[in-house]
């Protein structure tokens, strides 16, 4: 197991501690801590959280029929690996209900909700800079997202977001870094135009900023991809 990916999850407490593993890994996927296709054993991670075997297996079998984790038959687990066709599965996923979710989000604006969304996009520009190994900008990143989402004020779309950013986490990392590797010099342009149209009450503007901003990472992994394959 990659023990430099292990070092960014927390050891968890005895109280509902089957809850908090799970969620702790749950975390771990999400922000994109681990690589597709790494292989996850439960002593392992059990050693990480410093814990037992047992919350560690029932979290796994929960991420597992999530479709976040694969199963493996020596009861090890694996992240999906990078695919062409799972990047545009979860892509269009993604546009579909994310698009959706900040077009809602355009009609709820208030001056309270504007300056949230600005102060998380200044915390994001701010930790960019020097953020060496990209990880604390992958978790301003998805926290930026998800107060955007929230004010959608629909539970069950908020639900469905979190279920896809579960799958697409450890791919979104490797899309992400994949963009910062061509040395882009706005990487919050995009953020900027979500920020803007929103405030304007501009849902067509805000869902098509959307789509662009979550769409540039992985269609350049997938040129990469195919690139090496030629």
């Amino acid at each position: 197991m990659n023990v430099e990916s292990t070092r960014f999850l927390e050891p968890v407490g005895r109280a509902t501690v089957q809850d908090r593993v799970y969620l702790e890994l749950r975390r771990a996927l999400i922000e994109g801590h681990f690589e597709p296709g790494q292989v996850l054993t439960i002593r392992g991670l059990a050693e990480v959280l410093a814990t037992s075997t047992m919350p560690v297996r029932e979290a796994l079998g929960r991420l597992v029929t999530e479709k976040a984790l694969e199963a493996l038959p020596n009861r090890s687990v694996r992240v999906p690996a990078i695919t062409a066709k799972r990047i545009d599965d979860l892509l269009q996923a993604r546009i579909l209900i994310e698009g959706e979710a900040v077009a809602l989000a355009a009609s709820n604006m208030t001056k309270e909700s504007v300056a949230l969304l600005k102060n998380a996009l200044k915390a994001l520009d701010e930790v960019q800079a020097g953020d060496k190994d990209g990880h604390k900008g992958l978790a301003l990143n998805q926290a930026f997202h998800f107060e955007v989402y929230r004010l959608c004020g629909s539970a069950v779309l908020l639900s469905i977001i979190e279920s896809l950013w579960l799958q697409s986490g450890p791919a979104t990392r490797v899309a992400i870094f994949a963009l910062d590797k061509i040395n882009v010099s706005d990487r919050a342009h995009h953020h900027r135009r979500i920020v803007d149209a929103l405030a304007a009450g501009d849902a067509k503007a805000a869902r098509q900023a959307l789509i662009a901003d979550i769409s540039r990472p992985f269609e350049l992994l997938k040129s990469q991809m195919h690139a090496a394959t030629e």
